[in-house]
């Protein structure tokens, strides 16, 4: 059965590391985005990453930040993947993942005028671009960096790319099982949907997301079987 991979973003907090770890998150996010209410220094980053546990990975998400930037967050703690928000070209990008010999992420903001095409042209640009490029994560354009809580039309979303996308942008306890069981993709990111305040997760929230998208995966097996049962 394939299994839904989950990340929970913009961790500040020890107790919220543990709830999104105890309720079966595979990776964590920090942001070092110093405009963000998620925001964490590199400094504090180094005490939140003593209590990460094994195979929960890190996952640490820039905004046009500097190479110095990112060697210091990499320094500060175990930082599995990269992942980058900003205006980077798929170059920039390529630079900063080779600086520090790090996968990366690139977070495409979709727009209500975005294609399939746009998307498969965008991850072929990427992954010529470095070896070092791991996938899209597909968020939803606002007039911000950053996600903003807002669904973007997952119907765009080509079918031979689904199982290799990041689906982030106003998920929900409410929307991810229909999400999983409709897109199929290989993770969901969320970050506000389980929050309390900006920067301050939810424990039940946490748990309950993390039950929905399982709940999804579950759909899933039970459309498989019967696909198979009718051919």
């Amino acid at each position: 059965m394939k299994r839904t991979r989950i990340k929970i973003c913009g961790i500040t907090r020890t107790e919220d590391l543990h709830a999104a770890v105890d309720a079966g998150a595979d990776a964590l996010g920090f942001v070092f985005y110093a405009r963000s209410p998620r925001y964490v220094t590199a400094e504090r980053y180094a005490e939140l990453a003593r209590e990460l546990p094994p195979y929960v990975n890190a996952v640490a998400l820039f905004v046009n930040a500097t190479v110095d930037e990112v060697r210091a967050v990499v320094a500060a703690g175990p930082v599995s993947l990269l992942q980058f928000h900003g205006d980077e070209t798929a170059e920039q990008c390529a630079q900063l993942a080779d600086a520090v010999q790090r996968p990366f992420t690139r977070a495409f903001r979709v727009k209500p005028d975005t294609t399939a095409a746009d998307l498969l042209e965008s991850e072929a640009q990427y992954r010529a671009a470095s070896p070092w490029f791991s996938g899209l994560l597909l968020d939803t354009y606002v007039d911000a960096y950053g996600g903003a809580g807002k669904v973007f039309d997952w119907s765009l979303i080509p079918k031979e790319l689904a199982p290799r996308v990041v689906l982030s942008g106003g998920l929900s306890v409410h929307n991810v099982t229909g999400a999983v069981a409709q897109v199929r993709p290989f993770a969901v990111d969320i970050s506000s949907g389980v929050e309390a305040a900006k920067g301050i997760k939810d424990a039940r929230k946490i748990a309950a997301f993390i039950d929905a998208v399982r709940a999804g995966d579950a759909t899933l097996l039970s459309q498989e079987h019967h696909e198979s049962q009718s051919s």
